[in-house]
């Protein structure tokens, strides 16, 4: 494993860290360490800058889908500082995945998050 794929999946493990991240302070906290503080996430129902608009997505979707976890579906595949890797949303009751996506990252010489290209791949139906 070369340094740049572990570069690419410590900056994907902090996004999980993030989206999975339970309270208002240990969000804030995750989303700190993951993005640059202009940092950007935007997917087919956001479009959000800074690290309080990111905290207010994440929030928003834990609110919608309470008692499931954002887990790292295969691996991630990385080069430069562009990276790309697949998610499920998962029950934490009964381990079903109503959610599903794909994200593209961009990362800074630090490694941290510029901007995340979200793509949903599987929506529950009625969404």
């Amino acid at each position: 494993m070369s340094a740049h794929t572990d570069r690419h999946e410590i900056a994907v493990a902090r996004y999980f860290e993030a989206w999975n991240a339970t309270g208002p302070q240990a969000l804030a906290k995750a989303v700190a360490a993951a993005w640059t503080p202009d940092g950007t996430y935007t997917d087919p129902l956001a479009d959000v800058g800074g690290h309080e608009g990111i905290a207010a997505v994440i929030a928003a979707a834990q609110e919608q889908f309470p008692g499931f976890s954002f887990r790292l579906a295969g691996s991630v595949d990385g080069h430069h500082d562009t990276a790309r890797f697949s998610w499920e949303l998962v029950s934490d009751a009964d381990g079903t995945a109503p959610v599903a996506g794909s994200d593209v990252i961009t990362l800074d010489g630090e490694g941290r998050i510029l901007a995340v290209l979200g793509f949903l791949d599987r929506v529950p139906a009625g969404a």
